[in-house]
């Protein structure tokens, strides 16, 4: 296995001397403009990782930390994933460096390279990048990978994901099954894998139940409550509002349900969301979720990471996690009688 690029490969390639690579990479006066250029030039091709540490460790040596990059830690899903990663970590006294990625590629990439230049062990990512094979130099360097949430592209990783589409697709049987014929559907946006998958859970059950979609009734690309909010405000004033609501993202649900209660009809519309949130189960009604378990992806995808630093070359697993719906009244409201 190839280890990481070193300053020597660097200064080999520019034909510089060790101590002018050392001068650029850490921002240091007395290298001219052309000399420098050469120099990133090399840094650039032989897609070199600055090793803040490297002073202080040995060849080899472990330094006992890792890095998880979740879309936003802030939110109840993140935050229970997170908090499953750190006390696995804590039994072997592993450090964890965190960050949220907000949806957003360049921020992905350049959260790595800072997360890889500490020289962590390992990586658990909520990636937002479709190509992932900016990773392989950083694995072959011997730093294990898992993916977390959404499936590998153009790398062979370790993933731990939840059956998103049949968990969709269950809600809104659910829904279904309470008599609701006029079913809405409210998701994030539809370049997001899970987004797209719960969206084709939702035009799945209503398919299986021979009913076709109404596009009047969809509304994708909401990022906040806010937005959800409004996108639940413009389904009810159509001229066929729906009986019933599939909010596909809790954020998304806490939107519809403010909505619901300033316009009166939180006792008449069905809701049922995705992902559970704080309070979900104290509103008046309580809200019906499909129920991830948070614990149990954050602690797998854990014991995949530490069981790759532990030497374990087995080919690369991919465990899909089963999701439920939790009845808790908002999604066993019947339709309104005309």
């Amino acid at each position: 296995m190839r280890g990481r690029v070193t300053m020597k490969e660097v200064a080999a390639l520019a034909g510089v001397g060790l101590k002018t690579v050392s001068r650029v990479v850490n921002g240091e006066p007395g290298v001219s403009d052309d000399t420098a250029q050469r120099v990133q030039n090399a840094l650039h091709r032989l897609d070199y990782r600055h090793n803040l540490a490297a002073s202080q460790l040995r060849r080899g040596h472990k330094t006992a930390s890792i890095g998880v990059l979740l879309q936003d830690v802030s939110n109840s899903f993140s935050a229970g994933f997170l908090r499953a990663v750190e006390d696995a970590a804590q039994e072997r006294g592993v450090v964890v460096l965190s960050a949220s990625l907000d949806e957003s590629e360049d921020r992905e990439r350049r959260l790595v390279q800072d997360f890889m230049s500490r020289r962590i062990d390992g990586l658990i990512v909520m990636p937002t990048n479709h190509d992932h094979s900016y990773l392989q130099n950083d694995m072959r360097a011997g730093v294990a990978v898992v993916l977390v949430d959404r499936p590998t592209f153009g790398l062979d990783a370790d993933t731990v994901m939840v059956d998103n589409r049949g968990a969709a697709k269950r809600a809104v049987e659910h829904l279904l099954s309470q008599g609701h014929r006029s079913v809405a559907f409210i998701g994030d946006r539809q370049t997001i894998v899970t987004a797209h998958e719960r969206r084709l859970g939702y035009v799945d059950a209503l398919a299986d139940s021979g009913y076709p979609v109404d596009e009047a009734l969809v509304r994708v690309g909401v990022r906040s409550a806010e937005e959800a909010a409004r996108a639940t405000v413009s389904l009810l004033a159509g001229d066929s509002p729906p009986t019933a609501i599939f909010a596909a993202r809790n954020e998304i649900t806490v939107g519809v349900a403010h909505a619901l209660r300033d316009l009166g009809l939180g006792h008449d519309i069905a809701v049922v969301g995705f992902d559970d949130f704080p309070l979900a189960d104290l509103l008046d009604p309580p809200i019906t979720v499909v129920l991830q378990d948070v614990v149990g992806l954050g602690r797998t995808a854990a014991e995949m990471l530490f069981s790759r630093l532990d030497g374990d070359t087995s080919p690369t697993r991919r465990v899909i996690m089963p999701a439920v719906v939790a009845p808790r009244g908002s999604g066993e409201i019947p339709p309104r009688r005309c």
